[in-house]
This record gives C-alpha cells, structure tokens and sequence, in this order.
C-alpha cells in the first residue's frame, strides 16, 4: 500500500456511515446486541468485535489499521500515552527473574520503568551505550528477554545497527522493542530490519498539534494478540475515541510536516555548525555525525531533532541565552507545529544532588514548521549575549 492510501483510505469503510469523507467518532463506551446468540458470538473474538470500547471501538480501530500499515506491521494498538504503551510492550515479554538489556540513557520514564519499577519483580536491566551496538549484544545472557532500543537515542541521537540486533536476537529467542518516535514511519521502518515490536508517542509526529497524548504499539499479531490479552484489557490505558479522531486528522499530513521539520532542521544546524559560539551541534543528518553512515543505511530523513552546545563557561549565559530566544517555547515533548527548546542548564539545580548526564551548556532543540530564517534570526539574536 502506498502511503496516500494509508492515511486517506486504509480502514474507512464510508459505506457504513453515510458517505461521510472525514470518519465519526463512536463516542460510546458499550455496544448492544439483539439476540443472545450474536452476543454469545461476539465473546468468541473481544478483539474483532464491538463489545465495550475499553476493548475495541470503530474510531481507534482505523487508527490502529493505519499504525499498523504504517510501520509495516501486522497488527497495532493504541494506549492513552506513549510510556503506557513502553509499559504494555515490556511487561508482555517478561516474568520474575528475566534480564532486559537497554540503551543507556533513554526516554526518562523508560529508564524509570525498568530501573525502578519492574526491579521490584526481580526483573535486572543493564545499560549500554546507544552506539555500541556489540556491547549491547554482548551484555546478553541466557535469561535476557528483552533488548530495547532508541534508535536514535533521546537527546544526543545515537543510533544501533538494527539488521545486526534483530538478527542477534532471533538466534537467541529474545524479543526486540524500538521507540521509533524519533523517526516516525515517514523515516524509518524497524520491521524492515527484523524488529519485533515498534513503539511510538503517538503525542509526537503522528499526532502531530500539540493537543493529543497517546501511544502506540505496532508488531506481529501474535504479540500484539498477548498484549491485547493481558496488559491492554488488564490495565486499561486504552486511547478514547475522541483522541483518536483527532489523531486521524493530523495522519493527514504526517509526510509533509516531518519533510518540512526535517528540512529545516538540517538548515538550521548547518547554520550553528558554523557559529563561533557554538562548541558543537549533534544531528544524524549532519556529514559530521559519528554514525551518518549507519544512520542513513536505516533511515530515510531524520525529523526536526536536534542538539547543540554553547562554548562557554558560564551557566548564567546558557540561561539568558534561552530566556531570550522569542519563537522557539521552552517546553518538553515535541513533534507539534511550534519549535521548542530544552536548555539543559534549567536541571541544574542546587537542591537536587544528582546532575544530569549531559553538560549544562547542552540544548535540545525541536524545529517546527515555522520559516526557518525567522528561526535562526531569533537564534542569532539570543547567541549576541553568549
């Protein structure tokens, strides 16, 4: 299926609603039925049939199919949030006593979950660095259950070889999970590679406005079956039919606002590259990127996503230089129309003991669908004071 085909056509039957170009939103939480004999059959498959929206409603089943498609995959789900869609993937693949091997530093409410939370059920977990890809596959033991991957990493955009991984680990009967959020499907496909199971905040791209949290979980419909099975039904961090109404809206124009963040997020780096107040600027498109050549072996553009680091020693000229920039917002998440920037200086603070693991002169920035010379001019006027 070409891509148009996906977001415009793939699940909407407008035969059954009239006609109607844009899907409606079943906003109901139960479903009726006739006869005894149609709801004793509808019990034999929750996961076909229209029983209670907590299971299976018809607006976020066309936004599954359409997930689905997107990463290439069989089947998908969605949840109410991107970590409760980490969550749900994760706890599927483990029991007591299992090992996870993980990407050093990812999302923080990833590493939260698995230092944290799953450890209580004598569940271990070791991080490696996100660019050794054998050091991951040799911190594998007999119980490792799970390698889960972030490719490219959170904030300085790491990437693994995914050919290598997936095919490590079929050979040792471990399951394979991404976040591909970073990418979108626009720009990467972990299925094409072998991985198993690709995790997204839908938040992110896929939504695509700012206005939306959720997340998905896309692979094989038989892990898609057992989590739908346990985790899905059991915990209930299910997307409401409204969300996934307006998250079908912003598929629309998935490929051309990733094109277009993407686009000029390569302009704008190539812009502070060149910066004398600039020490240096990480982005995987970037020539100058470590693994540019794994990074464009497996991806076909990069998003809006990108750091930089002040060349300065002065933490008080890292905070004015962010309190002085206009168009871009100080904020968490990205993937919206707005650009936004992390200012890593913000984290260190005097009653918190534990520093972060990136300097404070560090800066992420998300470039939205704003002119990029309008961005770099209000770049440019923040650097004056640096």
């Amino acid at each position: 299926m070409d891509l148009d085909h996906i977001l415009n056509h793939l699940g909407e039957d407008r035969s059954q609603y009239l006609g109607a170009v844009s899907p409606p939103i079943f906003q109901t939480s139960n479903f009726a039925f006739p006869d005894v004999a149609s709801f004793r059959d509808a019990f034999t498959d929750e996961r076909k049939n229209h029983i209670y929206t907590r299971g299976n409603n018809p607006t976020v089943e066309i936004l599954r199919k359409k997930m689905a498609a997107l990463e290439k995959t069989e089947d998908a789900l969605l949840f109410s949030s991107g970590i409760a869609a980490v969550s749900a993937a994760i706890l599927s693949q483990i029991s007591s006593g299992a090992h996870v091997v993980c990407v050093l530093n990812p999302y923080s409410w990833t590493k939260h979950l698995l230092e944290n939370w799953v450890a209580r059920f004598h569940v271990k977990t070791t991080f490696v660095k996100a660019d050794d890809t054998q050091g991951i596959l040799d911190a594998c033991k007999q119980e490792t259950r799970i390698i889960y991957l972030e490719s490219p990493n959170t904030m300085t955009f790491e990437v693994q070889d995914l050919r290598k991984v997936a095919s490590f680990a079929r050979s040792r009967n471990i399951t394979t999970i991404i976040d591909n959020s970073h990418c979108s499907p626009v720009f990467q496909n972990p299925s094409e590679f072998g991985i198993d199971l690709i995790v997204h905040s839908v938040t992110k791209y896929i939504s695509g406005h700012s206005d939306i949290v959720a997340g998905a979980v896309c692979g094989k419909k038989d892990l898609i079956d057992k989590i739908f099975d346990n985790e899905y039904m059991t915990l209930g961090a299910i997307l409401s039919p409204n969300s996934a109404a307006m998250i079908l809206k912003g598929l629309r124009t998935l490929p051309l606002r990733v094109q277009r963040s993407h686009d000029s997020s390569v302009i704008i780096a190539k812009w502070l590259s060149a910066h004398p107040k600039v020490k240096k600027v990480i982005h995987p498109w970037l020539v100058d990127f470590p693994q540019h050549e794994l990074v464009k072996s497996q991806m076909r553009g990069a998003g809006g996503l990108f750091s930089f680091e002040l060349k300065t020693d002065s933490i008080e000229a890292c905070e004015n230089f962010a309190n002085r920039l206009e168009r871009f917002l100080m904020a968490v998440s990205w993937g919206g129309h707005e650009s936004l920037v992390i200012p890593i200086c913000a984290f260190y603070n005097e009653d918190v003991n534990e520093k972060p693991h990136l300097p404070y002169q560090f800066f992420r920035l998300y470039i939205g669908l704003e002119d990029p010379e309008i961005l770099i001019a209000d770049l440019e006027h923040a650097l004056e004071i640096v």
